[in-house]
C-alpha cells in the first residue's frame, strides 16, 4: 500500500500515542496525536463493544479532519465476572476514574475466586474515509492477582500477571509490556493488513 500522507491518532495519551507512532512509523509520513492535529473534541464513547467504540472515535475524528483516523478501545475481561469491566474498564469504580480505586474495586469482587483468569483485549479502527475502515484485534492472556505488584504502567498493570511474562504488566518494563501487549499486537495486525493492501 501507499504510504498514507497524515494519520491522526484519536488520543492524547502519550504512552500510546507513543506505541502507535513507532509501530506504524511505515504506514504514514506524518503520525499526528490529537492536539498535535489541533483537535478539541471529546468524543463520548457509545459503542456497547470494543470495536464499536474505536470505530466511534475514528469516524469522528475523520469527519473533524478529513484526515485518515486511527482509534482504539481497550480494557481488562476476567473470566470469573463474566467479561467485566470489559468497556467500563477504566470507569470501573465510576467518575471521575481512578486507577487505584479500579483496582480496589476489582481485587473485592474477586474474593474467595479461584478463577482468576483474565485477558485484555484491544481493538483498533482505522478510517479512511467511506467504505474504508480496517480493523485489528490484539490480546494477552493473564490472571489477577490478589494484591499489586510493580510500579510500572497504569491501569490494571500491577494486578494482571501476564503468563507470557511470568510477571506484573506493573514489574514489567515498557519494552517488555509491549512485546506482548494486546495494544502492540493489535497494531502489529493492522500494519500487515496495511503492507498488504494495494
Amino acid at each position: 500500500m501507499q504510504k498514507l500522507k497524515k494519520l491522526i491518532i484519536a488520543s492524547n495519551n502519550s504512552a500510546k500515542v507513543k506505541e502507535i507512532k513507532t509501530l506504524l512509523a511505515n504506514c504514514a509520513e506524518q503520525i499526528l496525536s490529537l492536539s498535535e492535529a489541533g483537535v478539541q473534541a471529546e468524543i463520548e464513547e457509545i459503542g456497547l463493544t470494543f470495536e464499536e467504540n474505536a470505530i466511534i472515535k475514528a469516524k469522528a475524528v475523520y469527519a473533524l479532519t478529513g484526515v485518515p483516523a486511527i482509534a482504539d478501545d481497550s480494557g481488562l475481561e476476567v473470566s470469573a465476572l463474566q467479561g467485566a469491566p470489559g468497556i467500563y474498564s477504566a470507569r470501573f469504580a465510576g467518575e471521575p476514574t481512578c486507577d487505584k480505586r479500579n483496582n480496589d474495586l476489582l481485587i473485592s469482587r474477586l474474593k474467595g475466586q479461584k478463577d482468576r483468569a483474565a485477558r485484555f483485549v484491544c481493538v483498533l479502527a482505522l478510517y479512511m474515509g467511506e467504505g474504508n475502515l480496517i480493523c485489528a484485534t490484539g490480546e494477552c492472556k493473564g490472571k489477577i492477582l490478589h494484591s499489586v505488584k510493580g510500579q510500572n504502567g497504569f491501569g490494571y498493570d500491577p494486578l494482571f500477571f501476564s503468563l507470557e511474562l511470568q510477571k506484573t504488566f506493573g514489574q514489567a518494563q515498557p519494552n517488555e509490556k509491549n512485546m506482548v501487549s494486546h495494544r502492540a499486537r493489535a497494531l502489529t495486525k493492522l500494519a500487515e493488513i496495511l503492507s498488504q493492501k494495494e
